[in-house]
């Protein structure tokens, strides 16, 4: 009979503790690393009968996990190609340990243990995170192979004797350690496979399940069904990403996505991605539904490496601004380490994220040229996309300029260059500069859109949380052309033309009204300055100034502008020296009346801007009754 005791050469005798520590903070995926494995077994065995290196009969493979509480085990097996006692010294002992070795020399400098697993080739041994003894029970494919076990406590030292498995293939049974049998448990063991294994190429069983099946009609002739048990195949093998998108219909990427995502409204749209040089990638990727709340809805692209579940981390593959995307993404070629979870920066990574990009730019390049109304439908859903992706990611501008739009107060949507066409001859001022007037709030700033209609500006609608940042980005791209938020001044100052109204104060008179809505005022955060507007403007407008303001709403968003937002709000209070009401004031006698007008004048300014509150609302409403 064949026995062997050994120690695996290694420096050191705490290999094991080590692979514990660095890897305990994930400790579920030493299920997802032998499922794994046994997989790749069972794809080996197809492989090499399809070679005509194989002539025995494959079977049906498959790959069993269960357990078993009473003897604190969990067994993972499978109908692959099995080993011989040759081979378990060479793969678990020699290659697996002589990179356990190089792991022991670096480890200690490493700044992350996970980024450094990954290059030693210790998947198998995360098994001895839940386990204090592991064995493997093995009969290879080969003529003539004789059964062989290797087990090991844990410590460098290993014992093979002949094994007692009778068919081709490998079980490798954990003897589950004292901190580890939460896993001792159905339903945390389906759980993980469900994450990890959810699509792997080869059926995975895991126990039995109810089904119920039809068992003919009862004397009412009503149909009856019988319970059967049949086998709990976790997973789906041929998942649609795997196909091509000439076998798929709308109905299965939809079925797909409800399968990931079994809460969410339907997506808008999907991109199949398929492409093998320079690089290997699969995938489907959806646009859901957005909105404007810009929930950043992160860790909802599933990142796969041959159909095995990695990470809904994504944030190295994928640019920022599709992080706002579902789906999934599969590519053998992206590197991973032990725990399969930690990319490493890398040369095929930035081709993905690059190819990715304009795959989604192309898509909704597509759509916008073939179908207009239906894009402008969805823009209400994707436009935070669009112009996020505007934002952040330089190559997504120099297609997206072309499909971003804008919209206006009437709800009408204009193309970049559409919109540059459509105020050149009304928004131009005395320089030549274009000015884009926006209201990030309709209904508040409804008085200042009337404001600029009457001189027939058009008035954009910027209310998604992104647009503050998309404004200025907008600015740095657009020659002679420039944003003002349509309630950052009066309107003749936001477009100033050469056509100014006249003054109808003297200087003197001019004097006497900053004097009277100063005193009336009485609040520093609001200075008062006099123009000479339209009789049809406001008598009195308060601003806040647009940079200030932009720089505010930028830290409010936490744009690291902190600064700003901790400085005191800042207000211009323009007195129109052309209205009807400033003459009145000048020509009232009392001086209690003249302060009375003024502020009345001021609160209403405050007013139409949201800013008048509490016991100042009060005192207006009260004030408003006794002067009608």
């Amino acid at each position: 009979m064949m026995q062997e005791k050994g120690t695996i050469s290694i420096h050191t005798e705490n290999i094991f503790p080590i692979i514990k520590k660095f890897l305990y903070s994930d400790n579920e995926i030493f299920l997802r690393e032998l499922v794994s494995n046994a997989v790749d077994a069972t794809q080996k065995i197809k492989r090499l009968a399809s070679l005509g290196q194989f002539g025995g009969e494959v079977g049906q493979p498959q790959v069993e996990v269960s357990f078993d509480k009473d003897a604190k085990t969990i067994t993972i097996s499978d109908n692959g190609i099995g080993m011989t006692a040759d081979e378990i010294k060479k793969y678990i002992n020699q290659i697996a340990f002589s990179g356990a070795t190089e792991f022991m020399e670096k480890f200690k400098e490493a700044n992350d243990a996970n980024e450094i697993i990954g290059r030693f080739g210790l998947g198998f041994y995360s098994a001895f995170m839940v386990a204090d003894q592991v064995e493997i029970q093995t009969l290879s494919y080969q003529d003539g192979a004789e059964p062989a076990r290797w087990i090991c406590d844990g410590s460098t030292e290993f014992e093979i004797t002949e094994g007692t498995r009778a068919a081709r293939g490998t079980d490798v049974i954990l003897h589950v350690n004292a901190e580890s049998e939460e896993f001792l448990d159905k339903f945390k063991l389906q759980g993980i496979l469900d994450k990890y294994a959810k699509f792997l190429p080869v059926p995975i069983k895991f126990g039995t399940k109810t089904e119920y099946e039809a068992d003919g009609e009862d004397a009412d002739g009503k149909e009856k069904t019988k319970e059967v048990e049949v086998d709990n195949i976790i997973n789906d093998t041929n998942p649609i990403w795997t196909k091509a998108p000439s076998e798929l219909k709308d109905e299965d990427y939809l079925n797909f996505y409800k399968e990931l995502y079994p809460f969410s409204e339907d997506p808008l749209f999907w991109i199949h991605l398929n492409v093998d040089y320079p690089f290997n990638l699969t995938g489907v990727l959806y646009f859901p539904k957005l909105k404007n709340d810009f929930e950043f809805q992160k860790n909802k692209i599933k990142l796969f490496s041959r159909q095995v579940f990695i990470t809904d981390e994504v944030k190295d593959i994928v640019p920022e601004f599709l992080m706002l995307l579902h789906g999934v993404i599969d590519s053998p070629d992206i590197p991973l380490n032990v725990s399969r979870s930690f990319l490493q920066a890398d040369s095929n990574v930035k081709k993905i994220n690059t190819y990715i990009t304009k795959k989604v730019a192309d898509k909704l390049g597509e759509l916008f040229k073939n179908d207009r109304a239906g894009y402008e439908e969805k823009w209400g859903d994707i436009g935070m996309f669009v112009k996020y992706g505007i934002i952040s990611e330089e190559k997504f501008y120099d297609k997206a300029k072309d499909f971003v739009l804008l919209t206006n107060a009437d709800k009408k949507n204009f193309t970049l260059n559409e919109y540059k066409d459509q105020v050149a001859a009304t928004q131009t001022d005395k320089d030549g500069q274009q000015v884009w007037l926006y209201t990030n709030n309709r209904d508040k700033q409804d008085a200042y859109i009337q404001s600029a209609n009457r001189k027939a500006y058009d008035v954009l609608v910027m209310d998604s949380p992104i647009d503050n940042h998309f404004i200025s980005h907008l600015e740095q791209k657009l020659e002679k052309t420039s944003l003002k938020r349509v309630d950052a001044d009066v309107i003749d100052k936001l477009i100033k033309k050469d056509d100014a109204p006249a003054h109808i104060l003297t200087e003197e008179q001019g004097g006497q009204v900053k004097i009277i809505f100063d005193s009336a005022i009485n609040k520093p955060a609001f200075k008062v300055e006099l123009e000479s507007l339209s009789p049809d403007e406001l008598p009195v407008t308060v601003t806040m100034d647009e940079w200030m303001r932009r720089m505010k709403d930028m830290a409010a968003m936490g744009g690291g502008m902190g600064f700003y937002g901790s400085m005191p709000d800042n207000y211009k209070v323009v007195v129109n020296g052309n209205h009807k009401l400033i003459s009145r004031i000048l020509q009232t006698e009392d001086e209690g009346e003249k302060s009375r007008l003024a502020k009345q004048a001021f609160d209403l300014a405050l007013l139409s801007q949201g800013l008048l509150t509490g016991s100042e609302l009060t005192e207006f409403v009260n004030r408003s009754v006794e002067m009608i």
